[in-house]
């Protein structure tokens, strides 16, 4: 037996201090007690709560040490900007991609076909909660979005917790820092780098309640709707489903290909964050373990510090996905036609409007009626048939967006070769374990 492989064993954790494994007895344990007691169940919705609380507590303060750290460590900002156009272009064409699939995997299976659904008939009040988010948002247009990435001020970014403006920041500073460089600069860098260590030790604490979250999600959500909860709009929840799988081990399976990975091992290291993802559905809720993850992979961190923060509002591919087949089921179900310019305008729209679903409330229904209002042919009121699967939908939609955004993250690295990829495969075949509670 090799060195590596006897360190490995020795060190490996008995199973039932697995992360991973704690986390599925969770989620078992909440349907079961969503069966059994839904009351009870629907009361202990306060765990997942409290567990999504103290994760965002803490994701701000590590976006802005990780992206400062990253870009005073890098040396030179002509990579800083070239790893952020490769990042930008990298998404844009990947949420092109799912905007079609969504689009084309409507039009083959239409699961909207054969509801025949009268609009007068549907409940207006259902959507009085997003509709003026909505509202706002389309009026807003472009220059208010950009507008809206540049915080009032940073302690507000920090304290809303709105990783875009926290980033906008974060990068501000860092160039800063780099441009102020000496005894002072390095003061400073050394200064953010103790403390993105001990917020990562934070971190690691938090995490080991992960278990306890996903208990409460499921076991509210089980409560609260049932097992057959998604009967009535089976067919859309499972054609989102096996859009998100084809996307990614389709496409992204063959983007992670081009880089000398494999997307299903890739996938099995990233199981115990996949996994919270899944009972939670956010994918706020390991952003901090994610960086800490893909940075042990052997992806640089200012690689890591600059994409990961980007994509959680630039590069949402599961959402994309969602964005146009819903669209698509909606017309479908009110026997609204689409003509190709209608198809055209949804997905230019679509584009656009994505860019600002994370840390949006209620962003699906919110995102989806700003593209209805900009597509006239389509009645926005038809949002009210996707309100009661929007859990569901967002358990696939979160997974798939958070595995968008690593599989980005590993491509630019590789892209701009910032990528150990030697390190990369012994960690993925299991020769070198990774532990990110360890701090």
């Amino acid at each position: 037996m090799s060195t590596v492989a006897a360190t490995v064993v020795a060190t490996r954790k008995p199973l039932y201090q697995s992360l991973f494994v704690q986390v599925v007895v969770a989620l078992l344990l909440g349907i079961v007690l969503g069966m059994a007691v839904p009351d009870f169940a629907v009361s202990l919705k306060i765990f997942s709560d409290a567990f999504l609380k103290l994760i965002s507590m803490i994701v701000a303060p590590i976006v802005f040490c990780v992206v400062v750290h990253g870009i005073a460590g890098a040396g030179d900002l002509k990579k800083v900007g070239r790893v952020g156009v490769k990042a930008l272009i990298y998404f844009e064409t990947m949420t092109t991609v799912a905007l079609c699939v969504g689009l084309v995997l409507a039009y083959l299976f239409g699961p909207g076909h054969g509801m025949n659904i009268d609009t007068s008939t549907l409940d207006a009040k259902a959507l009085a909660s997003y509709a003026d988010n909505a509202h706002k948002l389309k009026g807003e247009g472009i220059g208010s979005f950009l507008m809206n990435i540049i915080p009032t001020t940073s302690f507000d970014a920090l304290a809303r917790n709105d990783v875009l403006q926290v980033l906008f920041f974060a990068i501000i500073f860092g160039v800063s820092l780099a441009l102020v460089g000496g005894e002072k600069g390095e003061k400073i860098s050394s200064l953010i780098d103790a403390v993105s260590s001990v917020l990562f030790r934070a971190m690691g604490l938090i995490v080991r309640l992960a278990p306890l979250g996903v208990l409460g999600a499921v076991a509210y959500t089980v409560g609260k709707y049932g097992v057959g909860s998604l009967r009535q709009l089976i067919s859309l929840v499972a054609l989102f489903y096996v859009s998100v799988a084809i996307f990614v081990l389709g496409v992204l399976g063959s983007v992670m290909a081009l880089t000398g990975l494999n997307i299903v091992k890739f996938l099995s290291y990233l199981r115990e964050e996949l996994t919270i993802v899944l009972a939670t559905a956010s994918s706020d809720a390991v952003l901090p373990q994610i960086m800490r993850k893909l940075e042990r992979l052997g992806v640089k961190d200012s690689v890591v510090g600059l994409v990961i923060p980007t994509g959680y509002s630039f590069n949402l591919d599961a959402f994309s996905i969602y964005l146009t087949l819903a669209v698509v089921f909606i017309a479908q179900a009110t026997n609204t036609p689409l003509s190709f310019g209608d198809l055209m305008l949804v997905l230019g729209v679509s584009l656009i409007t994505s860019k600002g679903a994370h840390g949006v409330p209620g962003s699906a229904i919110v995102i989806l009626a700003a593209t209805l209002n900009a597509v006239p042919s389509i009645p926005a009121i038809g949002l009210v048939l996707v309100l009661s699967i929007d859990w569901f939908i967002g358990m696939a939609r979160a997974c798939g967006n958070l595995i968008g955004n690593c599989v980005a993250t590993v491509v630019v690295a590789a892209w701009e070769g910032d990528l150990d990829l030697a390190k990369a495969r012994r960690v993925l075949d299991g020769d070198e374990l990774v532990d990110v509670t360890a701090g």
